[in-house]
């Protein structure tokens, strides 16, 4: 797991574990995001699960951690699914400006089709950013030319039936009429 700066608000910043295209927090680091007491968090997570609301196999991972007092201990480790349904449950400032923070990149993203992250991306340059444009670049060509393709069998389909002439599928031509 790779450890990064995800959500900062205000005196919080916290550190969470980003492995299987998620993050993941033990309920002290979420209670600590929402600024309330870890059994306020523990509680709302079981009954998370007692009402079926997520699946604990998918949203639960348990791993040995060193605790606070130096020794080892199996943690429960919960992902952003868990993180997003215990926000929307506690009742604090904290939790409230979550809400408002998720709701917004939420909407970002349906809006956008995208969303960007201008901390991490200021964090890590442009390369990366630029990395990611090149792959849209090839996927946007690759999709060009599977269209092409598809249109070229569709015309010569239509052709050999009789419903469409050469002019089936060309691509458009700009004219310009002028009037003298």
């Amino acid at each position: 797991m790779s450890e990064i700066v995800i959500y900062e608000d205000g005196d919080i910043s916290i550190e969470v574990s980003m492995d299987k295209e998620t993050l993941w927090l033990n309920a002290e680091q979420i209670a600590t995001v929402f600024d309330v007491n870890r059994p306020a968090i523990v509680k709302h997570i079981g009954n998370i699960y007692k009402v079926d609301e997520l699946d604990k196999d998918s949203t639960r991972s348990i791993l040995e951690q060193v605790a606070k007092d130096g020794k080892k201990r199996k943690m429960n480790f919960y992902n952003l699914d868990m993180i997003i349904a215990t926000g929307y449950r506690v009742n604090s400032k904290k939790a409230t400006a979550f809400r408002r923070w998720a709701t917004t990149v939420l909407k970002e993203y349906l809006i956008e089709g995208y969303s960007l992250n201008q901390k991490r991306l200021n964090q890590k340059g442009l390369q990366e950013f630029n990395q990611a444009i090149a792959l849209l670049q090839t996927s946007i060509q690759e999709d060009s030319l599977q269209c092409d393709e598809a249109i070229a069998q569709l015309k010569k389909e239509l052709i050999q039936k009789g419903e469409a002439s050469e002019l089936f599928g060309r691509e458009k031509v700009g004219w310009v009429l002028t009037h003298h």
